[in-house]
Parts: structure tokens; C-alpha cells; sequence
């Protein structure tokens, strides 16, 4: 009797053991999955090898990746570079594939040298990066001063731009000699846990749900330095930020429109999509899941970002496609199907998250004037 008793104790400290362990690796690993790492090409991000590089271009391994039409940054430790379309016209091996090569921003390319493929397409500031004048500038912010650049234009309605995963204030930049060229004011947002901005208390990104007061404080210092209305403009988490922002901010009647590039709309999905590019084993992803929803506060009893269409009082554009696989494109349909009236979708395939202008910038842009027209 004593035996089996001593048995079933131990069997029973090796369950809880066992456990308890899960959970602590589901924690650990839902802390991984919710750092901010802004620079940093997103985790699972397509890795290229240079083979060899000329005048104008540049050989680079062979993947779906590589062969992405439109224009993408290039991105190692040391070292940017900006690539354009696919020349077909150019002698290549079956394992590779030539890319104009538009610039090199940073460092240099060597045979060998591994890269990520980003939509992050500018370094520097909007001065060194573009030639347009700007001024750095403090926004008082919940946690303390938060860093943005602010390019003046003529206009009144300024944009509120702010990055998402992966990004910097340098990502926005893609946009703004357009938004330049049209007169509009552009406000480029750092927020918590960005370089030069307040740590968040608990060091964690929260996608979105804490992040989004940050823009508050953005909606707040423009209207007091000029602004009649805003127009948000976020990518990734950024556009969420700036969703959230339109339904819970006191200022909401003065955002006249929103862009959103790439929005995350199902927080699940896209905490199983980092966690499983951080390679975290499968039977480990229901606790690290469960375990990074408590840590970034996205409790099952709060709603997401645009979960109830009919709170929107504004025009929305969302920018979003198929291939989008950290931020599923599902949700973005379902809400421009639910609010025809304010919202307009524009399809982007071949296009990784975060990378809709990278795709086409033309195209983008055409579709961001028609928007932004009847809103200036």
C-alpha cells in the first residue's frame, strides 16, 4: 500500500513538475515573441545570400523572397541596401536572381554576405535620408517625452505616421515625399519602447493595447501646435494603435481619416505566427500563446481592434493582402465588408507584412491620393 501510495506521489510531483515547467517555458517564450526589437527585420523574416554584384545590380540567392516584385531594403549588421524590380534581361544561375540595385545606404555588399528582405527602404532622418526639412521634436507623453520628427507642409490637416513590428520612425519615410508633395504635415512617432522613448513598465511590446495612449499623446500635441484635424496612418501595429486610437481616444471627432497599412485585427494569430518564427516547439504553443495574451494584457473578455464596425466614424483605407502572414488580411475583409460606407480595402499581393508600398509604390500612392483628397 505504501509502495503504490509513494508511486502515485511521485508520479504526480513528475505531472506537476512537468507543468509547472511548460508553463515557465510558455512564459519565457511569450516574453521572447512580445520584446520590442524596433530595427530588426521581423522573426522568420526571408534570409538572401549576395552572390556577386555590378553596376546597377545585384545577384542574390533564389526564393520567393527574392523574386517579390517593387522596391525593399536590404538589411545585415553593418550594412542597408535598396533593390528594385527583377531583371529578367540579365545572365543569372538557376539558384539565383538579379535585382536592380538602387542604392547602398550602408556598409557595403560583399560576396556572402547574408540579408534580410525589409520594407524599411530609408536610414537617417527625413533630412539626410530625403532632403526634407525637419525639426526633432517632444511629445509629453504617459510614460514620459516620446521622440518624433516633424516635417512641415502648408496644409492643416496634419498625418500622424507610426511604424509596427519590425519598424522605426525611419519606416514611415516611404510615404512622405508624396505626402510632401500634396502640402500635408507629417508628425513621425517614436512610442514606448523605441530607441529614445520611455521603456514600457513591464519591457514588453503589447501590441497595440497599451501603445495606442502614445499616439493619443501625438493627436494632443498636434492639435495644440496647429492642427485643425489628423489623418493616423499606422503600419502593423502601428495601424492598430491608430484604430484604437479612433475608437477609445477623447479626441476621436478630430481624426478626419485613417491608413491602415498591414493592420493587426486578430492578436492570436499573430502572437502564434511570431512565437512559431522563433521556433517554439509545437506541443509548447497553446501555453506560449495563452502565456504572451496575459503578459501583453489582451484578455479574452476585451475586444479587438475593430471588432465592432459600427463604432467607426470616419473613413478608413486599409492597404492589406494574402500573403500577409504575421497579421492574416481575414479580419481586414470582414470589416470592410461590414462598413462599405467608410472603409475601402486595397488587395497588395505579393506582399509580406508591413511591405504594401514596397509592392507597387505607384499604385500605392495613386490609392492613398484618391483617399486623402476629399479629407484635406
Amino acid at each position: 500500500m505504501r509502495t503504490a501510495t509513494a508511486t502515485a506521489a511521485a508520479v504526480t510531483a513528475t505531472l506537476i513538475g512537468a507543468g509547472a515547467a511548460a508553463v515557465a517555458a510558455g512564459r519565457y517564450a511569450a516574453d521572447a515573441a512580445l520584446r520590442p526589437e524596433p530595427g530588426r527585420p521581423l522573426p522568420g523574416s526571408a534570409r538572401l545570400t549576395v552572390h556577386s554584384t555590378a553596376a546597377g545590380r545585384v545577384e542574390l540567392s533564389r526564393s520567393l523572397a527574392s523574386l517579390r516584385p517593387g522596391r525593399y531594403g536590404l538589411d545585415a549588421p553593418g550594412v542597408h541596401a535598396v533593390v528594385g524590380p527583377v531583371l529578367t534581361d540579365v545572365p543569372h544561375g538557376p539558384d539565383t536572381v538579379v535585382r536592380r540595385l538602387l542604392a547602398v545606404t550602408h556598409g557595403s555588399l560583399g560576396r556572402g554576405t547574408r540579408l534580410a528582405l525589409t520594407p524599411q527602404v530609408h536610414l537617417g532622418n527625413p533630412r539626410t535620408a530625403l532632403g526634407l526639412d525637419h525639426a526633432d521634436v517632444d511629445i509629453p507623453g504617459e510614460l514620459g517625452p516620446l521622440p518624433a520628427w516633424f516635417v512641415p507642409a502648408a496644409r492643416d490637416t496634419w498625418v500622424i505616421a507610426v511604424h509596427g513590428l519590425g519598424g522605426t520612425r525611419e519606416h514611415p519615410m516611404v510615404v512622405m515625399p508624396f505626402l510632401h508633395r500634396y502640402g500635408i504635415p507629417v508628425l513621425d512617432v517614436g512610442y514606448r519602447g523605441d530607441l529614445g522613448a520611455p521603456r514600457p513598465p513591464d519591457g514588453l511590446g503589447h501590441l497595440g493595447e497599451s501603445e495606442w495612449r502614445d499616439v493619443d499623446a501625438a493627436i494632443r500635441y498636434a492639435l495644440r501646435y496647429g492642427a485643425r484635424s489628423v489623418i493616423l496612418y499606422g503600419w502593423s501595429t502601428g495601424a492598430t494603435m491608430a484604430l484604437y486610437a479612433a475608437e477609445r481616444s477623447a479626441l476621436a471627432g478630430r481624426i478626419s481619416g485613417l491608413v491602415l497599412d498591414s493592420p493587426v485585427l486578430d492578436w492570436h494569430t499573430t502572437l502564434r505566427a511570431l512565437a512559431e518564427a522563433r521556433r517554439t516547439p509545437a506541443p509548447l504553443m497553446p501555453f506560449v500563446v495563452r502565456a504572451a495574451e496575459g503578459r501583453a494584457g489582451l484578455r479574452v473578455d476585451r475586444r479587438p481592434p475593430g471588432a465592432d464596425p459600427g463604432t467607426l466614424g470616419m473613413p478608413v483605407l486599409i492597404f492589406h493582402g494574402p500573403d500577409d502572414v504575421i497579421a492574416p488580411w481575414g479580419p481586414a475583409r470582414r470589416l470592410a465588408a461590414a462598413r462599405p460606407d467608410l472603409v475601402t480595402l486595397k488587395t497588395v499581393r505579393s506582399a509580406p507584412h508591413g511591405a504594401m508600398w514596397n509592392a507597387d509604390p505607384a499604385v500605392y500612392e495613386e490609392t492613398l491620393r484618391r483617399f486623402l483628397t476629399p479629407l484635406m
